[in-house]
């Protein structure tokens, strides 16, 4: 048994794992999870480098996250970084200042070894409820990743498109107008259109979604009153329910998303770009698996995602 703590940094949240990985036994068992909004993205597909004040706020979380490991007595720590410190310019001032809050070094991976977390933490758990091969989908800030594979993964691509990097890119408006939508759309489509020449989107047996905007729409769908994450982990919807809360969200105004009971406050100005993609990408793998002979039903959606690949990836090294 190994206390661990897993920390995944991404465009839009920065979020902590501490859990007793066993690798003999197979287990992972919570002890802390937690997450942040930090928009360490904020402005990088414009600018190309981190906001002061973005770095700050990220810094200031890994902090925090280092007082909770201590207080936990983990014995080893992951910082994995990805889609906004993967395009910075001055992702070294990034570098440093976790080094310093952490004492440890982020590793900064390419969209492939993302995809391959993303697969091992969703599919460790779900593996023996649902059918293979499985098609993941980790959609975040800057980056939405599509792994497919059954027992390991077989294709990947990371595609740069995700809920920050759409909403400030095109959907700026409040409600966003029909035509920052359908601009959204096509830079969506580019991006499906090149990722389908890698992943065989139409051998998909089970799709499973995975990070915030996925979970909150799964919420939506489900018509939670708060977010609750045991009630979302594992769940399955029908793919017209999914579309449906996609659809609503995208239109919905920020202050309507706001008074969502299950919707986080850093997740409203992009919730809408998000499940913009999450839409684009369901209605893709289903016709490509309608395409194939094959009938794409439902969609699968899990609250264990890269952390528990991160927490797996240290406890087996």
């Amino acid at each position: 048994m190994t206390r661990v703590a897993a920390i995944d940094c991404g465009t839009n949240s920065i979020r902590l794992l501490v859990a007793d990985v066993d690798p003999d036994a197979g287990t992972l068992v919570d002890l802390d999870r937690r997450m942040e909004v930090v928009r360490l993205g904020q402005g990088v597909d414009r600018t190309g480098r981190i906001a002061p004040e973005a770095l700050a706020r990220t810094l200031d979380a890994a902090r925090r996250y280092n007082d909770i490991c201590s207080e936990l007595g983990v014995e080893a720590i992951r910082f994995v970084a990805t889609s906004a410190s993967r395009d910075a310019e001055n992702r070294a001032d990034f570098v440093d200042g976790v080094r310093a809050a952490l004492g440890v070094e982020p590793e900064v991976v390419a969209g492939q070894e993302e995809a391959e977390l993303s697969f091992r933490g969703a599919t460790g758990v779900l593996g023996a409820a649902h059918p293979g091969p499985f098609l993941v989908v980790d959609l975040g800030g800057g980056s939405t990743e599509l792994v497919l594979g059954t027992t390991t993964p077989e294709a990947a691509f990371s595609m740069d498109v995700g809920c920050v990097r759409m909403t400030e890119r095109h959907l700026r408006s409040d409600p966003p107008t029909a035509a920052e939508i359908a601009a959204a759309h096509a830079d969506v489509a580019a991006a499906l259109d090149t990722a389908s020449a890698v992943v065989p989107l139409g051998k998909t047996v089970t799709l499973v979604g995975l990070a915030g905007t996925v979970t909150t729409v799964t919420a939506h769908g489900l018509g939670l009153p708060a977010y609750d994450a045991d009630v979302i982990d594992g769940s399955v919807l029908p793919v017209d329910v999914v579309l449906a809360a996609c659809d609503d969200l995208l239109g919905r105004s920020r202050e309507d998303r706001a008074a969502l009971g299950f919707m986080h406050p850093g997740r409203v100005d992009v919730i809408g770009a998000g499940a913009l993609v999450w839409a684009d990408v369901v209605r893709r793998v289903r016709d490509e698996v309608a395409a194939a002979g094959g009938q794409l039903t439902e969609v699968v959606t899990s609250e264990h995602d890269i952390l528990d690949g991160i927490a797996w990836s240290i406890a087996t090294r």
